[in-house]
């Protein structure tokens, strides 16, 4: 299985760090070069999915999915089933290598592998599948954002680059977010714990390329103004909370957010 890492040619020093990481857990990996959206203004010009009416995509985030793109190309056309996406500022857990060493541990009818915990709340299946090394496998039932690690299959990957041929979409909406049918009608699962995190959750040495323009974007279009809610709103939206917690409760999820064991735990 291969393992792909998006890096940015002006950015050494997540190359540097990414490599490390690579290094520590004994994995070999492919360097692709991602999508610069400084070079790339006319990806901006192509339309955007409908889900983006109010908040529109930055810059970067087009130029992410683009690059991830990249990647899901590769996987698309390799003779593996299955291949890994990384972003270059990871971190991974301390038992890693083992699980990324040999892919006999997919599930067989996995869409998507998820690696990585944003450390945000989400829903998994509560049917526990152990697939060794201290780790194990839940089927995914709701948002879980972030795209720093993650498994594709090939054939996902051909479905991915079809979604994304006519539209941009932010990478972990097209993959993570059940609205998108890439999401919400595939077999997407989550590693617990999780395999990476981000290093802006692990010391913040490699500040996020995203949260600036994405928050910029957020404060454009007022969408980070708090509205007063109606009594009945209010008491309308408590009501569907309830009724969903029932109705998840009796399909055997829960809310849980996904631990990460850090490097220091290696033992």
């Amino acid at each position: 299985m291969k393992c792909l890492v998006i890096n940015l040619d002006r950015s050494s020093d997540r190359l540097a760090h990414v490599t490390a990481e690579f290094v520590r857990i004994g994995i070999a990996f492919e360097r692709i070069t991602a999508i610069d959206a400084r070079e790339n203004g006319d990806l901006m010009l192509q339309p955007q999915h409908a889900i983006y009416a109010i908040r529109r995509l930055s810059h970067s985030e087009i130029a992410c999915m683009h690059s991830h793109r990249a990647c899901w190309a590769i996987i698309a056309q390799d003779d593996a089933p299955y291949g890994a996406v990384f972003e270059d500022d990871i971190v991974f857990s301390a038992n890693a290598g083992a699980l990324l060493a040999d892919g006999g541990w997919i599930p067989a009818d996995a869409d998507v592998v998820k690696l990585e915990t944003f450390f945000s709340k989400t829903m998994i299946q509560r049917k526990r599948t152990a697939v060794g090394h201290g780790f194990s496998v839940f089927r995914l039932r709701r948002s879980h954002m972030g795209t720093g690690g993650y498994i594709l299959s090939r054939q996902m990957a051909r479905d991915l680059l079809d979604a994304t041929a006519r539209a941009n979409a932010a990478a972990d909406d097209i993959l993570f977010n059940p609205a998108f049918p890439t999401s919400g009608e595939k077999t997407i699962y989550q590693l617990v714990p999780a395999l990476c995190a981000q290093d802006q959750f692990m010391g913040n040495r490699l500040p996020s390329l995203l949260y600036e323009e994405r928050e910029a974007e957020w404060v454009a279009s007022g969408l980070t103004k708090k509205r007063r809610k109606p009594l009945r709103e209010k008491m309308r939206v408590e009501t569907r909370r309830i009724a969903e917690w029932i109705v998840d409760h009796c399909r055997l999820r829960r809310y849980t957010v996904v631990p990460f064991d850090p490097p220091e735990a290696e033992r």
